[in-house]
């Protein structure tokens, strides 16, 4: 078993606010199983330990963040020790609650996996895409830098072109796609027997329709790439492909190349602590401050096993995240 140095530094700190949720997505359990808020005193309990770590950003998620009572005094609480916020949300709360987050977050990333009124009830659970829709504009209204995350899967992936022509109707600043997470049991709060690969993933003849996709995209979208708005190049999206084809058993998953236990880390609701979204931390609540916790030996064994790729769930990650190490000490 290896162990990796001691972190002295962190620079991205995600916070679950609650694990309550009022999606029904397809691809996640926390609407049937999530009770739990975080506490302000779980919160301020935190806070000396971003401070020494110079942490600067934290990521605000959940379940749904904007079911938390007190999400925007938790915003209010970080910005007043000079952090910056970023939320990401599924956004059915965003028209009521735009102004406020457009206040305090730098920016936010709504999940809309569906491209119309019928798809999007059909992955998401719920009649939503109208109100979805407009709470995104009114959060870019309100000043709100907007971006839009789409988890590609079986029932929304020849609408990819479609995803692009929205988020520029919405004034969004740009788009994103990411594929769904089936190879991991702690992603999502998923427990066995509910939904799966055999709902999601893009399988047999659909993989050959994915890649014309991907192929009109690229050649129809070509100066929306170099822009920017769409986030991931035109090769990174092809790794989505090749992850539904490896699910289907056509070939080997697309290399991880990911540090990110390196320079962040996840405390959930209860207050448990993750080296990343889809790796448990130690089996109980940390009962010492933020740093100390990140440098137990269990914690540096479990980035010191991630590092050098002794972990199952690190091959078919579809979040992978690489920061280059002088970045990092920087």
């Amino acid at each position: 078993m290896l162990s990796s140095e001691p972190l002295q530094s962190l620079s991205l700190l995600t916070l679950y606010l609650t694990e309550r949720c009022n999606s029904r997505c397809i691809s996640c359990d926390y609407w049937r199983t999530g009770r739990r808020d975080m506490s302000m005193e779980q919160l301020d309990a935190l806070l000396p330990g971003l401070k020494d770590l110079g942490t600067r950003e934290v990521l605000i998620s959940g379940g749904e963040p904007l079911l938390h009572p007190e999400w925007a005094a938790i915003a209010d609480r970080l910005r007043a020790q000079g952090l910056r916020l970023w939320l990401l949300t599924a956004g059915l709360a965003l028209a009521k609650h735009a102004q406020a987050a457009a206040e305090r977050f730098e920016r936010v990333t709504v999940s809309l996996d569906g491209a119309d009124r019928e798809s999007y009830a059909a992955i998401r659970g719920v009649d939503a895409f109208d109100a979805v829709c407009k709470g995104i504009h009114a959060a870019v209204h309100a000043g709100a830098q907007v971006g839009l995350r789409v988890t590609v899967q079986r029932g929304n992936f020849r609408a990819l072109p479609r995803f692009v022509a929205l988020a520029r109707e919405l004034g969004a600043a740009s788009v994103s796609f990411l594929a769904a997470d089936l190879g991991n049991a702690e992603a999502f709060g998923r427990e066995p027997g509910q939904g799966g690969a055999a709902d999601i993933a893009i399988t047999g003849a659909d993989l050959d329709d994915f890649a014309d996709v991907l192929d009109a995209l690229e050649r129809g979208e070509a100066s929306t790439f170099a822009q920017r708005f769409i986030e991931e190049s035109p090769p990174k999206l092809r790794r989505l492909h090749a992850y539904y084809a490896a699910l289907a058993g056509q070939g080997a998953f697309p290399p991880v190349r990911c540090n990110a236990p390196a320079f962040s880390a996840v405390v959930q609701a209860d207050g448990q602590l993750r080296p990343c979204f889809f790796i448990p931390g130690p089996p109980a609540p940390p009962t010492t401050d933020l740093a100390a916790a990140l440098n137990t030996p269990f914690m540096r064994q479990l980035r010191g096993n991630i590092a050098a790729g002794r972990r199952p769930e690190c091959e078919r990650c579809v979040c992978a995240k690489w920061r280059e190490p002088e970045a990092i000490a920087a």
